[in-house]
């Protein structure tokens, strides 16, 4: 991909993610200023809990930090220890994080990196509120993550890397920072079919969450060719209701899932 392509694509993600800071609008919907994952609806809570989070989950974190742009719950994928050191790649607002703060507990940490200003100055504000002293965010883009080498137990991220116009950079960028035997586990949208041109074309798909979707073969050689071992792939049963809702009538759900994606990065 061009380097002027890139750069486009990550202006118009950053541009919408800003917005979604700002509470207009969400991440995966056709339309700009649609509600489709507001956190005051019944229909966002009943698919956050389709996507696994549990009513205790939803419940111990504060109001604003959870912005409805999730496809999955990666913190479940993930079986955090006490202790360990936890890296949210397009952290957003901090929901995530937090949640993964409360299974490290105090001795543990958990960074978020996102390159949108805006969404990190809500995620911090959400984090002093919370009291959160476990967990910081930086600024930065996850194709280039301002994390040392080897200082990271899991990377966890939630519906993001399918936006990045650099995906094999971004899954080096995870081996690089994650410890020997560390783990990546997300959650993501992945592709099954090709999808109509038309369908990749919209921008608002784009960052909805579908047009930059990998196929899951293609997910699969990327890990492998960054280092990554014992990768698996699972689609979830809830991911027509979860698509279909984003993008009614345009049948996006013939052509992308909701999966889990993990993988370990083995010693030397």
């Amino acid at each position: 991909m061009k380097e002027e392509s890139v750069d486009i694509i990550r202006q118009i993600v950053r541009d919408r993610y800003a917005q979604a800071a700002g509470g207009s609008g969400c991440g995966c919907s056709s339309e700009p200023a649609s509600p489709c994952c507001g956190s005051g609806s019944t229909a966002a809570l009943d698919l956050n809990q389709l996507m696994g989070y549990t009513p205790e989950e939803l419940d111990s974190v504060i109001e604003g930090a959870n912005l409805g742009l999730g496809c999955g719950n990666p913190t479940a994928i993930g079986s955090l220890k006490p202790g360990e050191v936890v890296l949210d790649l397009g952290s957003g607002g901090g929901f995530d994080c937090f949640l993964a703060a409360k299974k490290v507990g105090d001795q543990g940490r958990v960074i978020g990196v996102d390159m949108t200003p805006d969404m990190l100055s809500k995620a911090r504000e959400n984090a002093a509120r919370m009291e959160a002293g476990n967990v910081e965010f930086r600024l930065g883009e996850i194709e280039h993550l301002p994390v040392a080498d080897n200082s990271v137990d899991a990377v966890i991220s939630n519906c993001v890397i399918n936006l990045s116009p650099e995906k094999a950079q971004v899954f080096k960028e995870a081996f690089r920072v994650l410890k020997p035997g560390g783990r990546l586990m997300i959650s993501d949208v992945v592709a099954m079919a090709e999808m109509p041109e038309a369908l990749r074309e919209q921008a608002a798909m784009l960052t909805g969450c579908i047009a930059g979707a990998e196929h899951v073969d293609r997910i699969r050689a990327l890990l492998a060719a960054a280092g990554f071992r014992d990768v698996r792939i699972d689609l979830k049963d809830y991911s027509k209701k979860l698509i279909s809702g984003w993008f009614p009538g345009s049948r996006a759900e013939d052509y992308v899932a909701s999966a889990s994606i993990e993988a370990v990065k083995t010693s030397p």
